[in-house]
């Protein structure tokens, strides 16, 4: 028997007759993921034409860009209690509203501090959504399903990211070339970074057609509609009372997750919160949003024109995508665990040739012939195997491998570590590659390799398991 089809209690494992309903839930939570990628990446288009309206530097610039992602720490760390208070689909229209206010104040900005201000209010947003929408997926699926449905939020944001990057090239396009040309009396990049007010809608209307979570349901007391939810999303075979009680006697042990709860041990967090932190922090330190926040602007230093870049920042979205079904595929048959360590070995040789590409001296402005297509083969193929693998299992690991009794406050912690270290990478890479691209690569790929290791000596494998079976 399959693990899929294995009983357990109260049919815990059996596939829902109404999958299409499940699906349509996970989707319509995980248009925030959509947002998240698309406020990420659409920046990547505004980036020369900012540097230039404004007149800053590459360190003045990187903040600018960067600043969204102390929002982002902000919002990660503060949803758990946000969206245990109030529930997690008030969250996700407070975060609807904040995405929405952000894109229309970044296109019409005052000045270069009135835009890092609206960027900072989207990042805000945008870690509300990384938090909430893995906690509601997880929380809404069934057991079975749970690893492909968790990975809807990491799917969504590799769809965010090439849509913002389609919708750059077009306007792009419109504007014959120039970041800076006129489109009905705003700048294109303008255009670009306002064009996000009709996903923000889209998300807050979404979030009126989906039902709370079954375990807010009970906290507050509502158990006959935490049972209708149920049996819109498990199987009828299930006995709902039982799933109920379940639901309940794990409640029971637990109390409102705060920080507090998350101290223990020589080394201030519990052992647990620390694993998902380290997942957090080497998702980033790798360089994967390096890719997307500057890939127009990397290919651009090394010789190539204004639109051939956008075209290429838009290939290494689709093989993002293409990674991002591959893992949805697999990670409920192959675990985690093994989908970490292929990724984590594909990510290191794909960063060393990078490095090496990016050695070569550049003749006319451009990497030589050889060094160019190792460069441009090589980004792709980190992409993927970031896309096929980290991408993916950190979002469905921090959704499922915190006890109940922490898990609010576990996931906005290790959530914030992750935009921190987001913040880290992003900030410094313009000055690092004014320094060395090269050696910068090289301190990608030591990141990748040592991610191997952690996955193998502290990550536990979630996959098959129930929420209440993590403690």
């Amino acid at each position: 028997m399959s693990q899929a089809q294995a009983p357990s209690p109260g049919g815990r494992t059996a596939h829902p007759e109404h999958i299409g309903h499940v699906i349509f839930i996970t989707a319509s939570a995980a248009m925030g993921g959509f947002l998240f990628g698309y406020d990420s990446s659409v920046i990547n288009g505004a980036v020369e034409a900012i540097r230039d309206r404004y007149d800053i530097g590459s360190a003045a610039l990187a903040q600018v860009i960067a600043i969204a992602l102390i929002g982002c720490a902000i919002g990660a760390a503060t949803a758990g209690r946000i969206a245990d208070r109030i529930g997690r689909i008030r969250c996700m229209q407070i975060a609807a509203v904040l995405f929405t206010i952000s894109a229309v104040g970044s296109a019409l900005p005052f000045d270069i501090y009135d835009l890092a201000a609206w960027r900072i209010v989207g990042g805000f947003a945008i870690g509300m959504a990384s938090v909430i929408g893995p906690a509601y997926i997880a929380e809404v699926s069934p057991a079975a399903y749970r690893g492909r449905l968790g990975s809807f939020q990491q799917a969504a944001i590799v769809v965010g990211i090439a849509v913002s990057q389609l919708v750059n090239y077009g306007i792009l396009q419109l504007a014959d070339g120039d970041q800076r040309g006129k489109l009905l009396g705003l700048e294109a990049w303008q255009w670009m970074l306002g064009v996000m007010v009709v996903p923000a809608v889209l998300y807050g209307l979404l979030s009126f057609a989906i039902p709370e979570s079954p375990r807010f349901l009970i906290s507050v007391g509502r158990r006959e509609r935490a049972k209708a939810v149920l049996a819109d999303v498990e199987s009828k075979d299930v006995d709902l009372d039982a799933r109920i009680a379940e639901i309940e006697h794990a409640m029971r042990r637990e109390h409102k997750s705060s920080f507090k709860d998350l101290l223990g041990g020589r080394f201030a967090f519990l052992p647990i919160v620390w694993v998902g932190i380290g997942l957090s922090v080497f998702q980033q330190l790798v360089g994967i949003n390096v890719a997307f926040y500057y890939s127009a602007t990397l290919w651009q230093s090394v010789g190539i024109d204004p639109s051939s870049s956008f075209f290429y920042s838009f290939t290494t979205s689709i093989v993002n995508i293409i990674g991002t079904v591959i893992a949805m595929v697999l990670v409920d048959r192959v675990g985690r665990k093994p989908l970490a360590l292929v990724g984590s070995s594909g990510m290191a040789i794909a960063l060393a040739f990078e490095a090496w590409a990016f050695s070569a001296k550049l003749v006319d402005g451009k990497l030589p012939g050889t060094e160019g297509t190792v460069a441009l083969i090589a980004a792709h193929v980190f992409v993927l195997f970031f896309a096929l693998s980290w991408g993916v299992v950190v979002w469905v690991f921090l959704g499922e491998m915190f006890p109940n009794r922490i898990r609010a406050a576990a996931l906005g912690v290790a959530a914030s570590a992750q935009w921190i270290a987001n913040w880290a990478i992003t900030a410094s890479f313009p000055s690092l590659a004014d320094w060395n691209l090269s050696g910068t690569y090289v301190i990608y790929t030591f990141f990748a390799l040592l991610s191997i290791p952690f996955v193998v000596f502290f990550v536990r494998e979630t996959k098959g398991k129930t929420l209440e079976e993590m403690g």
